[in-house]
């Protein structure tokens, strides 16, 4: 892999640049350098700009609606956004339930459910984890009986994230309870305004309800809803999920993440001397650095294999274990550069906790991240499990 950027892909770069400068609305980017949560609304409107410029679905092929962009301009265009502070894309539909389709959906499927998630139609969550079926998905006990031409539902998922917005959500529910954990499991989309379905907030550590609880009580699904074959979606899971762990290794947010504590780092201090000057603080800082920069190289290794259509398998999660410590670090950096204006808020005034700003401006949403991203390395496989992956696919243990 040659890791010079190419005149094409400079060009690129300057092009993406452009489209942010122009079409990036500011009081979007404002929210998310302040750390502050977007509205449904907002996330739409930012989903259909992209969608317009047809840069929404980096990773679709052209025939589905995608930009046809190779591994690095899919790099540069994430690490542009997010040096931008562009709203991320939400990933259900686009990055995990898209795939998915695109290589095991059927014609119908397809022709259905694709342009809906360009457009906007149907914003999609994920459910997968339950109480007691986490890490250790294939315990999972929600169950699917089917009666003649539906399936009939029970059951609980946890962790939903951001359910409260969604109309669809792609579940893994057990069709044979005889069969063995991995066998017996089938990917069901499921609407979100059937009876029978419940959906209860869960408040977090930073006072925010990102997640969810979802119940399901006799719910039901068009059998032409099962995505491939039955009990055969643990197989369509973990392609889902080497998706998802590429994404959450997020090159793109630690760059940004790294210039902004470059930044508090290089900013005058009450004692007259920078930060960046405390050689113990320079030497975390350059430590970390120089694991990004490798982790990037890693990310467009992983990313070319996923264009060429091939699912990677140990590679996602060494990026994944990886990619989140990375940005676990980062936010401890810039918790540690911005001293006491990194304390928390009261969880009461989240919805407003940066208006006005305690402190400087940067400061405003280092506590709202640090304790956010806490969860990157239990989510999409927690990282303890991703390292006996490897262990056992790479050393035989």
């Amino acid at each position: 892999m040659d890791l010079n950027y190419s005149a094409e892909e400079l060009a690129f770069r300057e092009d993406v640049k452009q489209f942010l400068s122009d079409n990036l609305p500011a009081a979007f980017s404002d929210k998310v350098r302040k750390g502050q949560s977007l509205t449904k609304a907002e996330h739409e409107d930012w989903h259909a700009i992209l969608n317009g410029r047809g840069w929404l679905a980096g990773n679709w092929p052209v025939e589905h609606g995608g930009p046809g962009w190779n591994a690095v301009e899919r790099h540069i265009f994430e690490e542009e956004c997010a040096l931008a502070f562009a709203p991320r894309i939400v990933p259900f539909g686009v990055s995990m339930l898209g795939p998915v389709l695109h290589k095991f959906g059927n014609d119908a499927q397809k022709a259905h459910w694709l342009p809906r998630i360009l457009n906007g139609d149907d914003w999609w969550c994920q459910g997968y984890s339950e109480p007691g079926a986490g890490s250790d998905l294939a315990s999972l006990k929600t169950k699917a009986v089917r009666e003649g031409d539906h399936y009939i539902v029970n059951g609980q998922k946890t962790w939903t994230t951001l359910g409260q917005h969604a109309n669809m959500i792609f579940c893994l529910v057990r069709t044979d309870p005889d069969a063995k954990a991995q066998e017996g499991i089938s990917f069901l989309l499921i609407d979100m305004d059937t009876p029978g379905i419940e959906v209860r907030p869960i408040i977090l550590l930073d006072g925010s309800a990102e997640v969810n609880e979802v119940w399901f009580t006799d719910v039901k699904v068009p059998v032409e809803n099962l995505v491939g074959e039955e009990n055969k979606g643990w197989t369509y899971a973990k392609y889902l999920l080497t998706h998802e762990r590429t994404n959450i290794a997020g090159v793109g947010f630690s760059t940004a993440g790294l210039e902004s504590v470059k930044r508090i780092a290089r900013a005058e201090m009450a004692g007259g001397r920078p930060l960046i000057e405390n050689p113990h603080f320079a030497a975390r800082l350059a430590k970390v650095e120089i694991d990004l920069m490798a982790m990037a190289t890693t990310n467009l290794r992983v990313i070319s294999k996923a264009a060429q259509g091939q699912a990677p398998g140990v590679e996602s999660s060494m990026l994944k274990v990886k990619g989140t410590v990375i940005r676990q670090d980062i936010n401890d950096l810039a918790r540690r550069a911005a001293g006491p204006y990194a304390l928390p808020f009261a969880s009461e005034a989240v919805d407003g906790m940066n208006e006005p700003p305690v402190g400087p401006d940067y400061a405003a949403p280092v506590a709202a991240q640090y304790f956010n991203n806490r969860k990157l390395s239990i989510y999409g496989g927690s990282n303890e499990v991703q390292r006996q992956i490897i262990a056992k696919s790479t050393l035989g243990v």
